[in-house]
């Protein structure tokens, strides 16, 4: 099975070279093309570069990490190139099956990964248009495994699906990056130490939920004796950060449907 990807970035650079590490997927098996070829040159240990159109025509799973700016003249160049089973795969999540089809036929997928995908541990989310069978949704789950947990969402999911996993590395880093540095008024403790021994503490907070299927309340209740000085902690978070919770799903929400809209309007005529 012949694996395309079109475009090379952050997102299109992950998939090939965890593709390639997995042993999934040989040289002969990776074909990748990029607007400027030169970023191309590393790949070429893994992967056979070509352009566009010779992606599409070789491509069972053809895979479009392109911005969406980009992404509705991509589908203009390969549309007549692509091959007749082949299962596109967009990385963009704003723009609908319904728009995608008005310029390409064929079996269409979606696919967000996370950040966490670079240590294997990413909660890929993935959905698929009425087209695709089992056994395809089967083997495209299977490719994506190389990254950590796949999870079929429908549509209508996927962008508050992708508030969970692909913008949560963004919103828990920005949330103790806060912690950190209010802490450091509070203490001599170096900036660098204070970091560290929160992350650690984190990283072991999630792993110990998942491993001994606690819940948050679980992990408080054992923490937070009654009376204690955790408690007080808890209190100040319960109290005051659901306010800001709400306002974060609020605005990103919000961001996301103005993006969704203006990228299917984008879409509303065929070349």
């Amino acid at each position: 099975m012949k694996i395309g990807i079109i475009g090379y970035g952050s997102m299109g650079k992950m998939l090939l070279w965890k593709f390639s590490e997995s042993g999934k997927k040989s040289k002969e098996d990776l074909f990748v093309s990029n607007r400027t070829t030169a970023k191309l040159e590393e790949a070429k240990l893994i992967a056979n570069i070509t352009d566009n159109t010779g992606a599409a025509r070789v491509s069972d799973i053809l895979f479009l990490c392109v911005r969406p700016s980009e992404l509705k003249a991509v589908l203009e160049e390969i549309r007549d190139n692509v091959k007749p089973d082949a299962l596109i795969v967009s990385l963009n999540g704003s723009v609908t099956f319904e728009s995608l089809h008005k310029f390409i036929d064929g079996k269409l997928a979606k696919v967000i990964p996370s950040l966490t995908a670079e240590i294997g541990r990413s909660q890929t989310l993935v959905c698929y248009d009425s087209g695709v069978a089992l056994e395809e949704k089967r083997t495209l789950e299977c490719l994506l495994e190389c990254m950590g947990n796949v999870i079929e969402l429908s549509e209508n999911e996927m962008g508050m699906g992708s508030e969970l996993v692909s913008c949560m590395p963004g919103f828990i880093a920005s949330i103790f990056d806060v912690i950190c540095k209010s802490a450091e008024g509070h203490t001599a403790i170096p900036k660098e130490q204070i970091v560290k021994m929160v992350l650690s503490t984190m990283s072991a907070t999630g792993d110990l939920m998942l491993q001994k299927d606690m819940t948050f309340e679980d992990v408080v209740n054992r923490v937070a004796t009654k009376g204690g000085i955790t408690e007080e902690g808890t209190k100040v978070v319960y109290e005051g950060f659901p306010e800001t919770a709400d306002l974060l799903f609020e605005k990103t929400l919000e961001k996301r449907k103005l993006t969704s809209e203006k990228a299917n309007t984008d879409f509303s005529s065929r070349a």
